[in-house]
């Protein structure tokens, strides 16, 4: 039988469609947009499109969306750039729970004198405005957020943030990137400042991503150049561009309708999984979260052990996040959450995307039964006999 993907939070398949679009952009139309002859013609005007596509998605204006080479490189850009634009001001605030990403900047930038102070979650992943409000000070220059927990799917309230900071004059960052195309994000409303996504997270290309910069924000270049109106230098990477546009076009052209059946697969996999293992537990099962994001606790059983055993029975899962794979330290995620060592160390991500279907579902649940009990007898033992 074919395998089944279920780690749609690490990446997702390139959606036909953008393929499609990309592809003329590694062949005949070859030109770089930036060239003064007729061969920039066409990859000029496909990357005007992509851009405008990324825009609508995000209820943005198309000037405000400048091209990078992924997500990381966009939160470094609106980090580092939010601190050499208000010099006089040397505080970050962050979560415990952030990307590594954001994380180890902030590490990094502590060393050179930075303050980053790091908010805390409760047990279900969710972020108390209370604690945001009682940080903020006059030296604040930058919040750094994520929309979505790319680990739980727990969602972040960006609206009454992005109006504590505007209220507060401080700028503020989001890292959308488990967030664009999965739920509704209207810039146009939500006054963000600067906003980060990848496209191989929206059945996109990899290699590619965007930062939103709110018009009269003068964030300072990261890279030094010509292109991307003086503010991203480097040839433009157009087949990239092309397939980013594609993808958020998809996106919203299904966003409305996706979200509901996305759910109802989650919901019939962790009933199906409490009925098998009831001790099982659901980290952040009791905050909003994306449709598509369950991450399960199975108390006795090796997280890590799962996740193989899964893979050679053909399904696709995680235990964290797809940079920290590997680590021997239990998810900072899940301990930011107060779970102990035993929770976190059984945890299983399981996301999915428009692509999965029920029948996935139930074949998993079909065979993870002999899997837990192979593992770990005497907990799935308890754990199935107390069903």
């Amino acid at each position: 039988m074919s395998s089944v993907y279920l780690d749609h939070n690490a990446t997702t398949p390139l959606a036909p469609e953008a393929l499609a679009a990309l592809l003329p952009y590694l062949g005949e139309d070859f030109g770089n947009p930036s060239s003064p002859h007729h061969f920039a013609d066409a990859p000029a005007t496909a990357v005007r499109e992509a851009r405008a596509q990324v825009a609508a998605l995000l209820g943005a204006q198309a000037k405000d969306i400048h091209f990078t080479s992924g997500a990381t490189e966009s939160i470094h850009w609106a980090i580092q750039g939010a601190l050499a634009l208000r010099p006089g001001q040397r505080q970050i605030i962050t979560t415990v729970v952030e990307h590594p990403a954001v994380l180890k900047l902030c590490r990094h930038l502590e060393q050179q004198g930075v303050m980053v102070t790091y908010l805390p979650v409760d047990r279900e992943g969710r972020l108390r405005l209370h604690y945001l409000e009682a940080a903020l000070t006059p030296q604040t220059a930058l919040v750094s957020v994520m929309a979505a927990n790319n680990e739980t799917g727990v969602l972040f309230p960006i609206e009454e943030i992005a109006a504590l900071t505007q209220a507060r004059g401080v700028l503020l960052h989001v890292d959308a990137a488990q967030t664009v195309g999965k739920r509704v994000i209207d810039l146009n409303r939500t006054p963000i400042d600067l906003l980060s996504l990848s496209g191989h997270k929206l059945h996109g290309p990899k290699g590619i991503g965007a930062l939103y910069i709110r018009n009269g924000v003068n964030l300072p270049p990261l890279f030094f150049g010509t292109q991307e109106r003086g503010r991203r230098g480097g040839s433009l990477n157009v087949p990239g561009i092309v397939g980013l546009g594609a993808a958020c076009r998809l996106a919203a052209e299904s966003l409305s309708g996706t979200t509901a059946p996305i759910a109802l697969l989650r919901d019939r996999l962790e009933a199906g999984i409490r009925a098998i293992f009831p001790t099982a537990h659901i980290n952040g099962g009791h905050a909003e979260r994306l449709a598509g994001t369950s991450n399960i606790s199975f108390p006795g059983i090796e997280g890590e052990a799962l996740v193989d055993r899964l893979d050679r029975a053909g399904f696709a899962v995680a235990n964290g996040a797809a940079c920290t794979v590997g680590g021997s330290q239990p998810s900072h995620v899940l301990m930011a959450m107060h779970k102990d060592e035993i929770l976190a160390s059984g945890a299983v991500r399981f996301s999915f995307s428009r692509y999965n279907t029920i029948a996935e579902v139930e074949r998993l649940l079909t065979v993870l039964p002999d899997i837990l009990s192979t593992l770990a007898p005497e907990a799935a033992a308890d754990a199935l006999g107390s069903g």
